[in-house]
């Protein structure tokens, strides 16, 4: 349907609104009443929407009764009043409008009225399935608020609460079966209720549920578990240190690792990079493979003790004898520069290559120049080109500007203008401003794609932008030879002008 059909139909209706009105159709006047609000297909007048939601109101339209009194409340189209306002949505609640009695409750609670709180609420949550109303029924029972005290009561709601969804009244159920409040205690199903709330985001649960996995509390114990969650409740800003530290005094590994982290971030307790060491060098000592490699980083980088390049590299090559990753990058490095370690390019490619074949798009990239410039193995352009491929599909800026100029000279593969304009463009757009040039080269040239001279300029713009001086130079002549052109069209202008009028 066209705009033109829509606007002729949205003025149709609010026509046949208006005429019904005058009929004293009820629903009407509550559409006129939207119309008015909001503005469709009629100017935007606050005063009349007031005046349709008050008279459809007095004839009995629910929602009407609701919106009239957030009119009333907020002083839209009439005079604020806060009496009014609270006798509508009164209103409003005792038709069954679900939104009214939540705004009700508000005004009870202000006005300390907590019996007809706890009414509003029990009749939210019995008549309408509010699984909020539930929830703060079941606080009411808990705490004897508008209502006596009645634990039993409380775990009831908490349970419907729950089994409706809110999360937080997962976790309430689960406390309750924790200390028996209200129901027989029963730590499985406190652990049920304790997960569910985690994996649904409330991160005082993910701690409770790290202690079950920890002390193996309607579960069996399992430390690693407990780590993921004691990590994930910190990670949502949920400080379980105290938890952790115990765990780590008492010989859990896993602790001990994550009792560096805090102290290394600050999590939970004060920064304190001395301590942070400690925990990292005990957790590596008790085999766990990711302290290995951060007591490393300390030792590169003189964190919570001194710098040493020697301890540095034992400890990079412990990591990386036990699968981590990023240590047989850092291994690699140290080969070769010779930090730590005497300079060994045949060992620096050894541990690029096992990098590389573990997914670490870093030591792909490495890998491909050692190949490229024989360095540590035998020069070989096809295998420089697999690698850079491998690490340009993986997100490696510089991979991405190698591939390219390897399918342009046609290095270790096919030659390839297409590919090569292709990997300029991947590579210019993540910042690369050697590609940048290149890629304006090519919109210039019309190499692997149209020529194009505006986005040529805009490459060397953002080239030259950039710190690119062949750029630089590129757009200076870019300008220089526009204004050129337009000295000489000035000229031609002229002489037309002069020939016209030799003619006259």
């Amino acid at each position: 349907m066209s705009n033109s059909n829509k606007n002729e139909n949205f003025e149709k209706a609010f026509h046949w609104y208006q005429k019904a009105t005058e009929n004293g159709d009820e629903e009407a006047m509550f559409n006129l009443a939207e119309y008015y609000k909001s503005g469709e297909e009629t100017e935007k007048n606050l005063e009349k929407a007031f005046y349709w939601y008050q008279k459809a109101a007095e004839n009995g339209v629910k929602k009407a009764m609701f919106y009239l009194a957030i009119c009333y409340q907020n002083g839209e189209g009439t005079e604020k009043n806060s009496k009014k306002a609270f006798c509508w949505y009164q209103k409003a609640a005792e038709n069954g409008v679900e939104e009214a009695m939540l705004n009700l409750i508000i005004y009870y609670m202000d006005g300390k009225n907590l019996e007809k709180t706890f009414y509003l609420y029990q009749k939210a949550a019995a008549e309408n399935g509010d699984e909020k109303a539930m929830l703060y029924l079941a606080n009411c029972y808990k705490v004897g608020e508008g209502i006596e005290k009645n634990l039993e009561k409380a775990f009831y709601w908490y349970q419907k609460a729950a089994e409706n969804g809110d999360r937080k009244a997962m976790f309430y159920s689960a406390i309750c079966y924790e200390d028996g409040e209200g129901i027989e205690k029963n730590l499985e199903k406190a652990f049920y209720w304790y997960q569910k709330a985690a994996e649904n985001d409330v991160k005082e649960a993910m701690f409770n549920l790290a202690i079950c996995y920890q002390n193996g509390e309607g579960t069996e114990k399992n430390s690693e578990k407990a780590f993921c969650w004691y990590q994930t409740a910190a990670e949502n800003g949920k400080k379980p240190f105290t938890g952790i530290q115990k765990a780590a005094e008492n010989g859990d590994r896993k602790a001990m690792f994550y009792s560096a982290i805090c102290y290394e971030d600050g999590e939970g307790i004060e920064k304190n990079l001395e301590k942070a060491f400690y925990w990292y060098q005990k957790a590596a000592e008790n085999d766990v493979k990711e302290a290995m490699f951060n007591l490393a980083i300390c030792y590169q980088n003189g964190e919570g003790t001194e710098k040493n390049s020697e301890k540095a590299f034992c400890w990079y090559q412990t990591a990386a004898e036990n699968g981590v990753e990023k240590a047989m990058l850092y291994l690699a490095n140290c080969y070769k520069v010779g930090e730590g370690i005497e300079k060994n390019l045949e060992k620096a490619f050894y541990w690029y290559q096992k990098a590389a074949e573990n997914g670490d798009r870093k030591a792909m990239f490495y890998s491909a120049i050692c190949y490229e410039d024989g360095e540590g193995t035998e020069k070989n352009l096809e295998k420089a080109f697999y690698w850079y491929q491998k690490a340009a599909e993986n997100g490696n800026e510089e991979a991405m500007f190698n591939l390219a100029i390897n399918y342009k000279n046609g290095e270790g593969t096919e030659k390839n203008l297409e590919k090569a304009f292709y990997w300029y463009q991947k590579a210019a757009e993540n910042d690369v401003k050697e590609a940048m040039f290149n890629l304006a080269i090519n919109y210039k040239n019309g190499e692997g794609t149209e020529k194009n001279l505006e986005k040529a300029f805009y490459w060397y713009q953002k080239a030259a932008e950039n710190g690119n001086e062949k750029a630089m130079v590129n757009l200076a002549n870019c300008y220089e030879k526009w204004r050129r052109n337009r000295k000489k069209f000035r000229k031609s202008l002229l002489l037309v002008s002069k020939s016209s009028r030799k003619m006259l």
